[in-house]
């Protein structure tokens, strides 16, 4: 009979069989994570984190199941970067747009993140620590607890949208983007689209190009707002 699947943090640090350990979790994961900042995602596997670490493939099996329990560490370990002791206001849209903004700083520093398979229940222990700070902090709006886990998957979702379009658009040619933005502009003055054009028109900022970090907190607070509100 088949065994019921257990997740990696249910699991023991290491198998009962076999020699004792010569390496930790901890150490694969920081290997595994510091190949992914390097190289990408891609590069990370079970054969690359143990030419790294000098040892063989096989010998890993005593720690993990697979890859997925390592893509499980990895996304835990740099949950843990974000700082989680900073004092909540009582604000919830407040401190839910500064956790959004520290959120999206661990995403920009390791761009890898935007590649891991999203899974809902993907939280090992920093990602619960991180999960009940969230919840902590939007307690004074009242929500229900089912509703407070919603708010938290959209508030990470756009997270990870935003830190995708910085990362990806850090690399775009200012001429091309200069070209879109012409070409967005006068599509908005030929009078087709006045919708559009009154949109452009009552933009805050400095149009098309508009500093990304501005439009991400004006956003973030402009949903939170929404998403907080007390039903009617």
């Amino acid at each position: 009979m088949d065994r019921e699947p257990v997740t990696v943090w249910a699991r023991p640090e290491r198998g009962a069989r076999g020699p004792a350990a010569v390496h930790s979790r901890a150490e694969l994961t920081a290997v595994a994570v510091e190949l992914a900042d390097r190289s990408g995602l891609s590069a990370v596997s079970m054969r690359q984190v143990a030419k790294a670490l000098g040892t063989g493939q096989a010998s890993l099996y005593r720690y993990l199941a697979g890859r997925a329990d390592l893509l499980d560490l990895m996304t835990d370990a740099v949950t843990g970067e974000i700082d989680l002791d900073v004092p909540l206001s009582g604000d919830p849209v407040a401190d839910l747009a500064a956790l959004a903004a520290r959120t999206k700083a661990v995403q920009l520093r390791h761009p890898w993140l935007s590649d891991i398979p999203p899974e809902p229940l993907r939280l090992g222990p920093r990602g619960l620590d991180y999960l009940e700070y969230a919840l902590r902090a939007m307690a004074p709006a009242g929500l229900p607890g089912g509703t407070g886990l919603e708010v938290v998957a959209l508030l990470n979702a756009l997270v990870a949208q935003f830190a995708r379009a910085e990362l990806q658009g850090g690399g775009a040619d200012s001429g091309r983007r200069a070209a879109q933005a012409a070409y967005l502009s006068a599509a908005a003055a030929r009078g087709d689209h006045p919708h559009l054009a009154a949109a452009l028109a009552e933009r805050p900022g400095a149009g098309p190009a508009e500093d990304p970090q501005a439009l991400f907190e004006r956003t973030m607070r402009r949903v939170l707002t929404g998403l907080l509100a007390p039903p009617q």
